[in-house]
């Protein structure tokens, strides 16, 4: 497992009520024999590794008799915190696996799976596993509150590319 841990780059602040929160997850294009499309789990963490929302999981949920979900221990630093405990597939959070490309989610505070955010230190967290490949995770440290909107990014080595969150007040 390779960890990364990008540079926070801030373009501002936010208050601790954010209006809202994009994320934009790339999933590179892999030149290999047998691709298959990697499952994802996009949550908030808290400083102490406690997860304050739970965002996306994009897993296989069209196979037979719910076979994709089976995969998604594969994903451990979230199965770990969140998936083993949860019913899939969750309303509002559960999708298909992605293409390559670059995916955008928007969240609005108090909203779906994005809860008023309190005063602290957060990272967002993007996890990608994939059967015949590797995994992977980005962490991407932001801090609330703070004044006007915060911009921060880092990228994966393999499984992930460019991986993006801005928050808007």
């Amino acid at each position: 497992m390779r960890l990364a841990v990008p540079t926070l780059a801030l373009l501002g602040a936010v208050p601790a009520s954010a209006a809202g929160l994009t994320v934009s997850v790339e999933i590179p294009k892999l030149e290999i024999a047998e691709y298959h499309k990697p499952y994802v789990a996009i949550w908030i963490e808290r400083a102490d590794q406690t997860v304050a929302a739970n965002l996306a999981i994009w897993y296989d949920e069209k196979k037979k008799e719910n076979e994709g979900q089976k995969w998604l221990k594969d994903l451990r630093q979230w199965w770990r915190r969140v998936g083993r405990d949860l019913t899939l597939p969750a309303d509002g959070i559960s999708g298909a696996t992605r293409q390559p490309g670059t995916e955008t989610l928007t969240f609005t505070a108090g909203a779906g799976p994005l809860p008023a955010l309190e005063a602290g230190s957060y990272s967002l967290v993007v996890e990608a596993a994939r059967e015949s490949g590797g995994r992977e995770i980005v962490k991407v440290p932001f801090t609330l509150p703070a004044e006007g909107g915060v911009s921060a990014s880092g990228a994966g080595n393999a499984e992930l590319g460019a991986i993006k969150l801005d928050i808007q007040p």
